[in-house]
């Protein structure tokens, strides 16, 4: 959440970021009417408390029961005014930075660099369905049946290659500082909002398990990110870093007709997550580390990618800065998205109560970063397709290949 102080003291400067992200100004003006009211029923409670106390210490019972209705009265009304403006926060996104390109969809992203080369087969490359389907790869038709659509299984070879996806980013990461866990996939309600996911559950994106109240998460971030969630980090320990395996379930909610067949936009997906708590003045340098890290293992793969910068417009809601990595498929001649890395400064660690203790004792809010190692099953996609041969075999990348245990599939 963002922090109260700020669109209390700098109202514009939080109304220009909130618009800038797709969301009305005016939020701004309805959220400051309720504070002032909160604040108004603060120091009227505490006054109240204030004469009751002294009614008390000169035993004036009459008063002091007088007063105790009053309280009680304005209780009921503090109650119903801090529900009205904490559920209002809420629908406040992470202001951007004021660098970031200002856009309002997609089209406003800003490619930063192109890396690799391009795969120039000499024939008519096939598409990772096709390919797949001969080698017994994937099978979506049969998990249509079993678990309906958007879903796929992934078999053999394909199989071998998602776990050495997975070996390959964790002995990556674990040189680089980074500490292995596995999070539960089931989160409380409250935690996903202090994650700032309100967004994915109101867009009921977000799968909920009704009868024990429980969201799926969408990401490792959405559980490991509230690890610490109500501690105090020395700031010698910053950063602490983790990367987390996980299934992630999404209904794709607001991608109807969008890639509906095989298993580049899934209901369930696995994902090597990277999360980074840091202090403040270190997050944009943790944020480009943790990119290189992404484009340290897709160098690795040897996949051709370009690194996009996010307008504001196209960034998650949580997010400061979003930078995604897009792969090469060359079956649909452009790149598609494969890695996303954010920067959420405080505005996660605000709702989780995550601080750092600095070296003169203050208590300051962490940073929170959070981006992609792999997206398993799109990762997978983009092996097929651009290391594909005329004969409709897969090449198996060289980083993969002590794992997978040869070197083509087919």
């Amino acid at each position: 959440m963002l922090d109260i102080k700020l669109i209390r003291e700098n109202p514009e400067r939080v109304k220009k970021g909130v618009f800038a992200k797709g969301v009305n100004p005016k939020l701004v003006d309805e959220f400051l009417v309720l504070d002032e009211k909160w604040r108004d029923l603060t120091k009227k409670s505490e006054d109240l408390r204030a004469e009751q106390r002294k009614a008390g210490e000169v035993k004036d019972v009459e008063k002091a029961k007088k007063l105790k209705d009053e309280i009680k009265g304005l209780e009921e009304e503090f109650l119903a005014t801090t529900q009205k403006r904490d559920t209002l926060l809420l629908e406040f996104p992470n202001l951007p930075f004021e660098d970031v390109p200002v856009g309002r969809d997609e089209a406003g992203n800003k490619v930063l660099r192109e890396v690799g080369k391009k795969p120039d087969f000499g024939f008519e490359p096939k598409d990772y369905l096709t390919l797949a389907k001969n080698l017994d790869l994937i099978d979506v038709e049969k998990a249509g049946e079993i678990s309906g659509s958007r879903f796929g299984y992934l078999k053999n070879e394909a199989v071998l290659l998602e776990f050495a996806l997975v070996d390959l980013a964790m002995k990556t990461l674990i040189k680089e500082g980074f500490s292995l866990i596995v999070p539960p996939v089931l989160v409380k309600p409250e935690i996903m909002k202090a994650m700032g996911k309100s967004n994915f559950i109101k867009d009921k994106d977000a799968y909920h398990i009704t009868e024990d109240d429980l969201y799926l998460v969408g990401s490792s971030e959405h559980s490991v990110g509230p690890y610490h969630m109500g501690e105090t980090f020395n700031e010698k320990d910053l950063p602490k870093r983790y990367v987390g395996f996980s299934t992630c379930f999404r209904r794709e909610a607001g991608s109807y007709g969008k890639d509906t067949k095989g298993i580049l936009r899934v209901h369930q997906f696995d994902k090597v997550e990277m999360i980074t708590f840091s202090k403040p003045e270190d997050s944009e340098k943790q944020h480009q580390f943790m990119l290189s890290m992404q484009e340290k293992l897709m160098k690795a793969l040897e996949l051709p990618y370009q690194v996009m910068e996010i307008c504001t417009g196209d960034m998650t809601f949580a997010d400061a800065r979003q930078y995604d990595i897009e792969t090469w498929l060359p079956s649909e001649n452009k790149y598609r998205e494969t890695q996303s890395v954010s920067n959420t400064t405080d505005y996660q660690a605000r709702g989780l109560n995550t601080k750092y203790q600095t070296r003169d004792g203050k208590k300051e809010f962490v940073h929170m970063l959070n981006g992609t190692a792999f997206a398993i099953g799109r990762t997978v996609i983009a092996i097929i397709e651009n290391f594909q041969t005329k004969e409709g075999k897969v090449i198996v990348p060289k980083a993969l290949r002590d794992y997978v245990g040869k070197k083509e599939i087919g």
